[in-house]
């Protein structure tokens, strides 16, 4: 279940999301696929994107609404997926569904962060995370409480 974006206390709304392949299969990790995957959130400018990381059979990603209420982020997930889809040619690549939820705490965006950018290394895919071409920042995400 997905519950939607709470607003408290005036604090900035930034989400943890994670979408997959279906069955897991590692066809992200490559130039085309991370270009398709920018210019759909472009397009699919609902939700404004912070740090990412595009791995084989995974995405994560930060992101925040631009105005309140918020579109429902299956909406807007199942939208740029749908582009990716089209730009790439690639069918039934995603699994259904997504993992998301809303950081608490100002803590939460560094201390992810951190887990999100070691992930290429965890799977053995470089030995420095800043060696993974397939990441990177498209706006920043501001904390403020």
């Amino acid at each position: 279940m997905h519950w939607p974006p709470a607003e408290r206390h005036n604090r900035s709304i930034i989400i943890f999301l994670t979408v997959c392949t279906k069955d897991r299969r590692p066809i992200l990790a490559e130039e085309r696929v991370h270009a398709a995957l920018v210019a759909a959130w472009a397009q699919a400018d609902n939700w404004r994107i912070g740090r990412y990381v595009v791995l084989p059979d995974h995405v994560h990603l930060f992101c925040a609404p631009w105005d309140w209420p918020p579109p429902p982020l299956k909406t807007w997930v199942t939208y740029w997926k749908r582009l990716v889809t089209k730009e790439t040619g690639l069918r039934g690549i995603w699994q259904e569904g997504f993992w998301d939820t809303q950081l608490r705490h100002h803590e939460s965006y560094g201390a992810k962060w951190d887990y999100v950018q070691q992930n290429p290394v965890r799977h053995g895919l470089v030995h420095n995370a800043s060696a993974w071409p397939y990441q990177g920042e498209i706006e920043v995400l501001y904390w403020h409480d």
